[in-house]
């Protein structure tokens, strides 16, 4: 038999229905604490004896409110809510105006917990600001991205339900080492098992997690962010030597990690290795170097960067009379 709940924790739950539900009157209270009208009664009255304001208003649209600026216990989040509060922050695109989300849900109990002029302002800011959205950006489900992050944490091995782009499906054990965030994208860096080779998977495209019984220790030397943009930048369809008639030094102020590596052929040359899959991008970042370059391999490369210049030089003309 479930042993029944104690005066307090009636209390404290009605307490936390009084925050989530502003307005609640009394018989839905004790409906949702499952006890009388009489009985809800009472744990409000407990409540404004503990020295927590609740004011009842009277009418069709009365109900028990909390009164605004006092000390509250700690707020309490779902783990789907406090892991979309974190991913709101970091990737900034969020709908936080949705109270049906978990960032949503969880502002609005923050909000409430505010004193009424600041929470007057934020909830005007939450109602009016509109984010221009990111159509790059690829949100993961927070529950999968809660059980990676805890498994690099404990040093897991864990094994991953996966959909490919061109939607291949596979299963597969990996040495979780690291989540990153890049560009509204979420990525798990890893060893594969598979492969026994370093992998950086969209997390956004993993279906499924399992945490396994074995540990693992990741390379003392990681950095996870400079691995993603090496990986990032290798192991597309075409390959790409581009040499650049400047110092490393000065090349590298300009040239994006993502696109390729950049070794020195003398002081004043460097040299670019790197891969993509598609030219006509590559070209576009090429031309953002402020020094003469010359692609040497990758014709596919040389077509692209031909039309863009061709482009740019039909930019430049004068118009015609």
């Amino acid at each position: 038999m479930k042993p029944e709940a104690s005066p307090t924790a009636r209390a404290l739950l009605a307490l936390e229905l009084l925050q989530g539900s502003p307005g609640i009157t009394a018989d839905r209270l004790a409906d949702k604490l499952g006890v009388s009208e009489r009985a809800a009664r009472r744990y409000v009255a407990i409540l404004r004896e503990a020295g927590i304001p609740i004011r009842s208003v009277r009418g069709p649209y009365g109900g028990y409110r909390l009164g605004r600026g006092l000390r509250l216990p700690p707020l309490t989040f779902s783990a789907a809510e406090a892991l979309g509060l974190v991913m709101a922050v970091l990737d900034g695109h969020h709908d936080a105006s949705d109270s049906t989300e978990p960032v949503g849900s969880a502002l609005g109990k923050i909000v409430r917990a505010l004193p009424e002029p600041v929470a007057a302002e934020a909830e005007a800011v939450r109602r009016t600001t509109a984010a221009a959205p990111d159509r790059a950006a690829a949100r993961p489900d927070p529950g999968i991205t809660t059980a990676l992050v805890q498994a690099c944490s404990n040093q897991r091995q864990v094994q991953l339900g996966y959909r490919s782009e061109a939607g291949a499906e596979w299963v597969m054990e990996v040495d979780p080492w690291a989540v990153v965030v890049r560009h509204g994208r979420w990525y798990l860096l890893c060893r594969s098992h598979t492969t026994d080779a370093r992998r950086a998977y969209r997390i956004d495209r993993v279906r499924a997690v399992d945490v396994l019984e074995h540990t693992f220790s990741p390379p003392a030397d990681l950095d996870p962010v400079a691995m993603l943009e090496d990986h990032l930048a290798v192991g597309w369809e075409y390959d790409v030597e581009v040499i650049i008639d400047a110092p490393l030094d000065t090349v590298a102020r300009c040239v994006p990690r993502a696109i390729g590596g950049l070794e020195p052929l003398d002081a004043r040359t460097t040299r670019l290795v790197g891969s993509t899959s598609n030219p006509a991008w590559y070209a576009e970042q090429l031309a953002a170097i402020p020094a003469p370059y010359r692609i040497a391999r990758c014709s596919e490369l040389q077509a692209a960067a031909r039309v863009l210049g061709q482009r740019l030089l039909a930019a430049s003309e004068s118009p015609r009379p």
